[in-house]
């Protein structure tokens, strides 16, 4: 018996997937029917200079840029620096999967733009990451990565007094109150869910995950005790477009594409494979397709070359070395 073929939003690029997203008799899905009913306010980018300015020259460092070296990033920083003059700190967080190109784009970057740098390598998260995938559990480890990422800018931001936090986050990734990969969010309630639950029942039992947050919002209410932060991406409110970016930091940072990552043209660790191939198996879609799915509603980029983006050809023997790498077998 030929399995039944999965159904995808004729607007967008998110299938059906029960009970998160369902599509109508029209074929299209739930998420854009509600975004028909809802006007989000237009950002300017005036509106991100009043508030930029009302850190800038506080401190030593007026804001901490969250650098991963891809394209978003990178031209991040470079905006933060050469558009807005302002002194940033550059924050990388490395897992020990990162991928080599763009931790070169990194170094290329800060030492071009004469930017200090923190640089966090940790395999703290390797037993967790590594229970997901051996239990095949349905916990996301992107998400779990990101709430990690975003607890350790916020550690350091408190260390230097820094209330003003830069990431390279798109319009696709535009969550504006509701955090990311939030459960208040209907694409991501399952996963969110699930991950959630697996940092509750399996994290919090070990010393080393002690406190740590179920939740990016979470991990955002635990830091403001300190103090408080603003989070913020100039690529929300700036008119230019992915193309426009890379061929900037191509011109002025010596950027360049990463020989392998996925989304194809994107710049992401290469334990991102393995998450990716978890996520479709439990949901039928990833994060990638909620987040080039606001694109195409955006109007920033069109549902064919999403679809292009996001084919999966995942190279069989980077995919053996992570898992080898994530078992702790380097022999």
């Amino acid at each position: 018996m030929a399995s039944e073929k999965i159904r995808i939003c004729k607007r967008c690029v998110l299938p059906e997937s029960l009970p998160d997203i369902w599509l109508d008799e029209t074929e299209v899905c739930n998420i854009c029917r509600q975004q028909e009913k809802q006007t989000d306010p237009e950002f300017l980018e005036t509106d991100f200079i009043k508030i930029i300015n009302k850190y800038k020259g506080q401190r030593k460092y007026d804001c901490l840029v969250m650098c991963s070296g891809g394209k978003d990033s990178t031209s991040a920083l470079y905006y933060m620096k050469k558009r807005y003059h302002l002194n940033p700190l550059a924050f990388t967080f490395d897992h020990g999967f990162e991928n080599p190109d763009a931790l070169e784009n990194i170094k290329n970057a800060v030492n071009i733009l004469g930017i200090d740098h923190v640089f966090l390598n940790s395999e703290e998260m390797h037993d967790a990451f590594r229970e997901i995938v051996e239990s095949e559990l349905k916990a996301v480890i992107c998400h779990i990565c990101s709430i990690w990422y975003m607890r350790a800018a916020f550690k350091l931001a408190i260390k230097h007094k820094i209330p003003l936090i830069i990431a390279g986050w798109t319009k696709g990734q535009s969550i504006k109150h509701s955090g990311r990969y939030s459960e208040k969010i209907g694409e991501y309630g399952s996963m969110a869910k699930a991950t959630k639950d697996f940092i509750e029942s399996f994290m919090s039992k070990q010393e080393k995950y002690k406190n740590f947050p179920a939740s990016i919002e979470e991990a955002t209410k635990q830091a403001r005790k300190k103090m408080d932060f603003v989070v913020m991406s100039p690529h929300w409110f700036l008119p230019f477009g992915e193309e426009e970016n890379e061929e900037l930091i191509k011109k002025e940072l010596n950027w360049k594409l990463p020989k392998q990552s996925y989304p194809k043209g994107s710049t992401n660790c290469f334990l991102n494979y393995i998450s990716v191939l978890g996520s479709m198996k439990n949901y039928g879609y990833t994060h990638y397709h909620v987040e080039l799915s606001k694109l195409i509603r955006e109007g920033q980029i069109s549902r064919e070359d999403a679809l292009e983006k996001l084919k999966i050809d995942f190279d069989q023997e980077l995919l053996d070395s992570t898992y080898k790498k994530l078992k702790g077998d380097n022999k």
